[in-house]
């Protein structure tokens, strides 16, 4: 699922967790101008040096999907449509940010 999800993000650097990690998705991301931020696997023979102060601002991304998932409608995806869900969401994120 990484592939389609990769496409055509305008993108400085891409982050993500070492279950990405495989050469494929690092040649697509330097194919699109991007830099890989992905810790190597521990059984990668040579591995590949990331970014770890960079790689740090993925916990904000954690973070905020934990903190979404509290909202009971968006955990149970009570919404029909995709634009009323995806609605909710972006209320949750503004309340989220003036607290």
């Amino acid at each position: 699922m990484a592939e389609p999800l990769l496409t055509d993000q305008p993108a400085e650097h891409i982050i993500a967790d070492k279950a990405y990690d495989t050469d494929a998705i690092r040649q697509q991301i330097q194919d699109q101008g991007a830099e890989a931020v992905i810790p190597s696997k521990k059984n990668r023979v040579n591995p590949i040096p990331h970014d770890r102060i960079l790689y740090k601002e993925r916990n904000l991304v954690e973070r905020f999907f934990n903190k979404i998932k509290h909202y009971r409608r968006i955990a149970t995806r009570y919404d029909k449509l995709d634009s009323s869900y995806m609605a909710f969401i972006h209320l949750a994120a503004i309340e989220i940010t003036l607290r």
